[in-house]
């Protein structure tokens, strides 16, 4: 690989694209990665993706080829059990609570959950041990220019990469898709969502709890003890200026408001780091390629923090692309090849993001009527056993 030549251009350097660069890498291909921003891998670092990232069980076969998954475990909090509690009532209390165990469709958790900031560090740890795999964060991609064989990205840097295969996992506003013209149909909630960690008393048990009131869900997700005590990460959805000025709120305000939106299952909440917002849309490229161009992540696909899904999903697309280049490595990056990527992650990607679009709605609702149609809903589909296998084994991935 020269400094102007490579197999694989990546544009974008987040969880999705430093894992894609290193599967690529290990397999033996030669990787450009670039990014506008450097990367954040202190957990206290200002600025730090304090959301974490469940990786579902087909992930493990992902990050094992990416030579990432040894390194990872240790640090991994298994999810086991994954708990829905509708509160919807009048006052912030479970009314409906159930649990579906990974044990009645596995042998193995749900999956792992890993904070966004510690990923980070171990992906770049291990593109340091590819010699062919490059990454150049403070570099962003400017422009594109393709053809049949090749195709040609101007970076920031005044330097131009030519490459057979572009992959944009640069974001739902990829400047690599704007540049290929494929349009995306995008939906607003009108919510934003709070991302950080606290530490609370009562054990999380590797139960990770999914509670429902008007707005959105408030998610805490098992995370390794933190100071010696119990610790979870939390995404916390609700009304835009709500999450906003939630942002801003005096540390003992914002605790005390937080323990009661958690209906004090796990006892008072304590923040364990600085807070972060994100708004929260849907969002799906109408194509996942284009001439030398593969869109993966959000740059692909855009869904709420609902089921663990974004990132899982992430996943699936780079797996599908490698799989499709080891087929015919000669040919990376043809027409061919991207028409058999486009056609294989295209329908379930849909089948996605439609039912996670629905599986908001339904938790933004606010009137007494549909909060209790919510709560009903919980328990028909709890109380379907075959019914419920399958949601489980769809949430996976595996079905």
């Amino acid at each position: 690989m020269s400094d102007n030549t490579c197999d694989i251009l990546i544009s974008g350097g987040g969880i999705a694209g430093l894992t894609a660069a290193a599967m690529f890498g290990t397999a033996g291909f030669d990787v450009i990665c670039v990014d506008p921003t450097p990367p954040i891998t202190e957990r206290d670092q200002q600025g730090a993706d304090m959301r974490s990232t469940a990786m579902l069980q087909p992930a493990r076969h992902v990050l094992k080829t990416a030579g990432l998954w040894d390194r990872l475990l240790p640090h991994a909090s298994p999810l086991q059990i994954m708990r829905i509690v509708d509160a919807g009532g009048e006052i912030a209390e479970p009314r409906v609570t159930r649990d579906f165990d990974a044990a009645d469709v596995s042998d193995l958790p749900f999956g792992w959950n890993f904070p966004n900031w510690f990923l980070r560090r171990e992906i770049l740890a291990r593109l340091d041990q590819l010699p062919n795999v490059g990454f150049r964060p403070g570099t962003s991609t400017t422009s594109l220019f393709t053809r049949e064989r090749e195709a040609r990205v101007g970076l920031s840097d005044g330097s131009k990469i030519r490459t057979r295969l572009v992959i944009a996992a640069d974001g739902r506003g990829s400047p690599m898709r704007q540049a290929a013209g494929i349009e995306v149909h995008t939906k607003r909630y009108g919510q934003k969502a709070l991302a950080f960690a606290v530490t609370h008393p009562i054990p999380h048990e590797n139960v990770s709890t999914e509670i429902h009131r008007t707005g959105g869900p408030f998610t805490l997700v098992p995370l390794p003890d933190h100071d010696g005590l119990p610790s979870s990460a939390i995404v916390w959805m609700d009304d835009g200026p709500l999450s906003q000025s939630r942002m801003t709120m005096d540390v003992a305000e914002f605790e005390a408001e937080m323990s009661a939106r958690s209906c004090h299952l796990f006892g008072p909440l304590t923040l364990a780091s600085q807070r972060t917002v994100w708004p929260i849309i849907s969002q799906q490229a109408a194509r996942l390629s284009g001439e030398r161009l593969a869109l993966i992540a959000e740059a692909a696909h855009v869904v709420p923090p609902i089921g663990a899904q974004g990132l899982n999903m992430s996943l699936a697309d780079t797996a599908t692309l490698l799989s499709l280049a080891q087929e015919r490595p000669d040919e990376i990056g043809d027409r061919r090849m991207l028409d058999a990527y486009h056609k294989a992650r295209y329908s379930d990607i849909s089948l996605r993001v439609q039912g996670i679009d629905i599986l908001n709605r339904a938790s933004q609702v606010s009137t007494p009527m549909l909060r209790d149609a919510r709560a009903a809903g919980l328990n028909a589909l709890y109380s379907m056993a075959p019914v419920r296998k399958t949601l489980m084994q769809m949430g996976l991935g595996v079905k």
